[in-house]
């Protein structure tokens, strides 16, 4: 409002807006810990287990597939509330709905939630920080989505021990049914907590001043601009300074001004699926176990490699900022190919009860949790014009969910017709592609503001030869 500017936190407003990753991370890793209960409680078929495992998938390419449409309609804030509020509904019903087509339905509009975060939330944080910040920023989302893998997995591991310790005496109410007799519920039902977390968190950030210039209501944009504090001047605004004319549309997305950005929007979560980070996640119980590390239950194997992904997303929020976008890519796409060619060399060899195993494991997870993992979001939720990122971002997003369900499928299949190693060096040939399409593609945008960006594709300039903002 004029003459009235409000005091916004940077920090908070990240923090608010990644619990939409946090949340994102949680339900899609807490189902590893539910499954076998929940299998054996309603005897699942073959075909109703994998409803249970999948219905969230497909929650999550209805979320994304709406997704842009609304936050470039009607804003960033309110896809946020949405996936919050859808979120807790899922949580509830998990916890407390007697029937299978109860839980799945929950589970479905848990993963619409999914998928509205996984768009909207670093398409939110990259619009509303500054330029010198944007990466670090971006990534903590996906740091944000790592912790929300740890957490799942620990509370799973932590509520089977409750269980185990304490028997059900049948007279405590819904406490003992969802946290003694029918613990899976217990894993579910705690989203809750960061679900209540970001719906309330989400009344104390403003909507993304970017987006309320671009509808024209620019005073209002500059105001809340203005009243971020982050110990900074923000960059000027020059492209997005007026109302954008027009409306967005795919149209404009496909045009040839725009077409290298759209295949660098495609090609970076397609390359991020590919790796075989789900392949590594999925067998890294056995994995740890073939290389001599004993594992009191396979919980315990999963928190090891949840932690380790989740630390080395933290060279990424260090590096992004200062190393760039481009050279922390390909090192880390580099050092993915090469430490998935020696997983398949140790399998190929018989290597696989040795710690070289391990070593190569935890340095796959490392590259990738610097680089591949967290950038595909940084770069995708910069590259594109400001009518229609929301748009553009959801196609990219999408694209990976797409990816994620082909390679889940392909991967028991390669595993049984070409063996281990060879699905392994499959994944090293993809991490080649990448290489080569990043080196030949990708621009540097550190430091730039999205306006900067914006105008040197609009102007056909190459975006690495012009030189940062300072602010």
């Amino acid at each position: 409002m004029p003459g009235h500017t409000k005091k916004y936190s940077i920090l908070i407003i990240t923090l608010v807006a990644s619990l939409g990753g946090f949340l994102f991370g949680f339900d899609m890793a807490v189902v590893s810990g539910v499954l076998p209960f929940i299998q054996k409680q309603f005897s699942l078929s073959p075909v109703e287990e994998g409803w249970f495992v999948s219905v969230a998938l497909i929650g999550c390419i209805a979320g994304v597939a709406v997704s842009g449409e609304l936050s470039d309609r009607t804003g960033r804030k309110n896809p946020l509330f949405i996936a919050a509020l859808l979120f807790f509904l899922s949580a509830v019903g998990c916890a407390f709905l007697p029937s299978l087509k109860g839980i799945l339905v929950s589970r479905f509009l848990g993963g619409v939630g999914i998928g509205l975060a996984s768009n909207v939330v670093p398409l939110y944080i990259s619009e509303i920080a500054p330029a010198h910040k944007r990466g670090r920023l971006v990534t903590f989302y996906q740091f944000a989505l790592t912790l929300g893998i740890l957490a799942a997995y620990l509370s799973n591991a932590g509520l089977v021990s409750y269980a185990a310790a304490h028997p059900p005496v049948g007279q405590g109410g819904w406490l003992e049914l969802i946290f003694r007799q029918e613990v899976w519920r217990g894993m579910l039902g705690l989203g809750v907590i960061p679900a209540l977390l970001f719906l309330f968190g989400l009344v104390l950030v403003p909507e993304s001043p970017r987006w309320l210039i671009q509808q024209g209501r620019t005073a209002e944009g500059h105001a809340i601009m203005e009243g971020i504090t982050t110990g900074s001047n923000w960059e000027p605004l020059q492209q997005e300074a007026q109302p954008a004319s027009g409306t967005g549309s795919y149209k404009a997305l496909f045009s040839p001004r725009w077409r290298k950005a759209l295949l660098l929007g495609i090609a970076l979560p397609l390359f991020s699926q590919f790796s075989g980070i789900n392949a590594i996640i999925y067998y890294g119980p056995s994995i740890l176990s073939n290389a001599g590390v004993s594992l009191s239950n396979a919980f315990l194997s999963q928190v090891i490699f949840g932690f380790a992904n989740m630390i080395f997303t933290l060279i990424a929020i260090w590096k992004v900022d200062s190393a760039g976008r481009r050279p922390l890519y390909l090192w880390g796409t580099a050092g993915a190919t090469l430490t998935l060619f020696l997983t398949g060399l140790c399998f190929a060899t018989g290597a696989t009860t040795t710690v070289w195993l391990l070593i190569c494991v935890l340095a796959f997870l490392a590259c990738f949790a610097f680089s591949i993992g967290p950038l595909k979001f940084v770069i995708a939720s910069e590259i594109f014009p400001g009518k229609i990122r929301g748009r553009a971002m959801a196609l990219s997003i999408m694209v990976m969910w797409i990816a994620d369900t082909i390679v889940g499928q392909l991967t028991p299949i390669l595993l049984k017709q070409i063996g281990t190693a060879g699905t392994f060096w499959i994944f090293a040939l993809f991490g080649i592609i990448a290489f080569i399409t990043v080196y030949k593609l990708l621009p540097e945008t550190k430091g730039k503001s999205l306006e900067q960006i914006e105008s040197e594709w609009n102007n056909d300039l190459p975006v690495s030869d012009t030189k940062p903002i300072r602010s």
